[in-house]
């Protein structure tokens, strides 16, 4: 993109252009081809906002209510679009505001850059007022972090910013800039984007040797086994994975953040792996002969107990961070590399077998698991609504075309369980921090990443409060999403462990919530409430025929349990489909 201070300077023959670090700031933006930012403004970062004025046609800012819901926004953004997500924030309190979102997007590989607004140089340490020291504290929670507090650093720090958040296993990047850099003239020579540091290696070189060795065990193999994560989704490689599958025909599993990598209906898919996954794809895990990983990283929810984890299987795995490989599963076989690299080698080399023996082993425990748990949670036909035939019907009337935001507990178990999904990037959720209150705000930033998309923000009542301030945001700019609250009165999750592993002792996991449509109406958002069964279908196709925004609240069983479960402690062939096996 050719920006204002480029233009300036090619006006002036080349020659450097005496701007402000603000002015350089918002030049490095356009130089990316930054078109939306999410944050808040406030003293420390002024002077960036003051230049941000003049570029409000170029440059579409989100002022979110609260810094936590920019940063979840951006993540939102990102993960659906993926794009880099960007951030502005003040010093002291407003940077501390980001410090969930960071930790979240760190551990889910979200690409993000966050400027923040510092106090001027000479008062660092100082404890001047709202200064905080946000480098030592975002160090553990960012893939890097840096200060500014000269000019003349601007334009390279936020090249090599871009370059860092988005390459390799993408990451978050805060870059803190001190006001006197920031309102500071200098001699400017344009922005040069970043395409190397040294001793930073995003994509390695692939071995040969690795890929044949990985290829011999799957062709040597009677029960191979997939399980897969977002690192398909992250390296665009959704295509070259689909075509390994399907020339192996195995078996495939995924993570919560790699769902959607394939369609959930994709014959060679066999669910969801985890703590509340499918019970086949836990169970047989202890039964493959090679475990084939890729692009996922042996999270203790996937795992269960570590020293009961597929023991029997000869693991390859398929990363792009060597730090993840051997981390907490032992691999025969590890390679490291692009899976978009990756996959066509190793699908080149690998042969087509039918193996029906080991794919009716799927289908038998799928059969268990329908009969025991699924039909009960989707076709109820007494009692109160389940979040489960909420889901189904969502299914029905979005053909699985939508994207599904979810907060953290058990209606993300239970989305995630039964959503319906056919595109690539629906899946946006909160993976390995588990963060309450990441929702609402994730579905603003989906909404403006993919604006094409219908976006529907799952929720239970207690994260709903966590962020609920960020309704005004959706008043204000008025994207067009569907807000889905799934209201058991309780905090669901902890409840139910109470249940199951405390005798029942509700230790304040019953909460009140407000009169969430009168909430909601309260910033011109249209909702509705509803109970019966009867109703069901016809308030979400409302939720979904209405031409804006739209709040439904849906009041679901109060003690109802999410199964299959993998108990804390347990192996992942411990799975148990429900509480009277526990």
């Amino acid at each position: 993109m050719k920006t204002l201070e480029l233009d300036k300077i090619e006006k002036a023959g080349r020659q450097p252009i005496s701007t402000t670090g603000s002015l350089a700031v918002i030049d490095a933006l356009l130089s990316e081809s930054v078109t939306t930012i999410f944050g808040y403004p406030g003293g420390a970062i002024m002077p960036i906002y003051d230049s941000l004025f003049g570029f409000r046609d170029k440059l579409n800012h989100i002022l979110v209510r609260h810094e936590q819901g920019a940063i979840h926004a951006a993540q939102g953004y990102a993960r659906v679009s993926g794009k880099t997500g960007v951030v502005f924030a003040t010093s002291g309190p407003g940077a501390t505001n980001l410090v969930t979102g960071l930790a979240d997007a760190l551990i889910d590989s979200t690409p993000l850059v966050c400027i923040t607004g510092q106090v001027f140089a000479h008062l660092l340490g100082t404890d001047a007022f709202q200064e905080t020291d946000i480098i030592n504290i975002t160090t553990p929670i960012t893939k890097w972090n840096y200060q500014i507090t000269d000019a003349t650093e601007i334009p390279e720090v936020l090249a090599k910013a871009f370059y860092i958040a988005k390459s390799g296993r993408p990451g978050p990047v805060l870059i803190d800039i001190t006001k006197n850099a920031q309102l500071q003239l200098f001699d400017y020579i344009g922005y040069r984007p970043c395409i190397h540091v040294r001793s930073y290696r995003p994509n390695p070189i692939v071995r040969p040797e690795y890929i044949e060795q990985a290829a011999k065990l799957i062709n040597e193999a009677k029960k191979p086994f997939v399980v897969f994560g977002q690192g398909i989704i992250l390296g665009n490689a959704e295509k070259e994975f689909q075509s390994f599958i399907e020339k192996g025909n195995l078996p495939s599993a995924w993570t919560i953040m790699g769902m959607s990598a394939i369609p959930t209906d994709h014959p060679l898919g066999v669910g969801m792996l985890g703590m509340h996954g499918n019970y086949g794809p836990n169970f047989l895990t202890n039964e493959c002969d090679v475990l084939i990983a890729v692009g996922m990283r042996f999270d203790d929810r996937v795992t269960g107990r570590l020293d009961k984890y597929a023991k029997q299987a000869k693991v390859i795995h398929l990363d792009i961070d060597p730090a993840e490989i051997d981390k907490n599963v032992q691999t025969a076989v590890s390679v490291w590399g692009d899976c978009k690299e990756t996959l066509p080698l190793l699908t080149n080399l690998i042969e087509n077998k039918s193996r029906p023996e080991w794919f009716k082993e799927f289908e038998i425990k799928k059969e268990k698991e329908t009969t025991t748990v699924i039909e009960k949670e989707l076709n109820p036909t007494e009692g109160g609504l389940t979040m489960g035939e909420v889901i189904q019907v969502l299914n029905e009337l979005t053909n699985g075309d939508a994207v599904i935001v979810t907060d953290v507990g058990q209606h993300q178990m239970v989305a995630c369980r039964y959503a319906k999904q056919n595109k690539t990037r629906s899946n946006i959720t909160s993976g390995g921090l588990g963060t309450m209150g990441y929702a609402l705000p994730a579905a603003i930033g989906a909404k403006l990443g993919a604006p094409e998309r219908e976006v529907i923000a799952i929720m239970g009542d207690g994260g709903a409060q966590m962020n609920i301030q960020e309704l005004g945001t959706i008043m204000q700019f008025q994207p067009n999403v569907k807000i889905l609250i799934l209201n058991n009165s309780y905090l669901g999750m902890v409840r139910q462990w109470q249940e199951l592993f405390h005798e029942k002792r509700y230790s304040f996991t019953d909460i009140q919530s407000p009169n969430f449509v009168q909430v909601a109406k309260a910033y011109n958002i249209d909702g509705r409430q509803i109970s019966q069964r009867e109703e069901l279908r016809e308030g979400l196709k409302q939720m979904l025929d209405n031409p804006s925004s739209f709040l439904l609240e849906v009041a679901v069983l109060h003690e109802d349990n999410v199964f299959p479960m993998v108990p804390q402690g347990k192996g992942v062939a411990e799975i148990v489909l429900s509480k009277e096996e526990i």
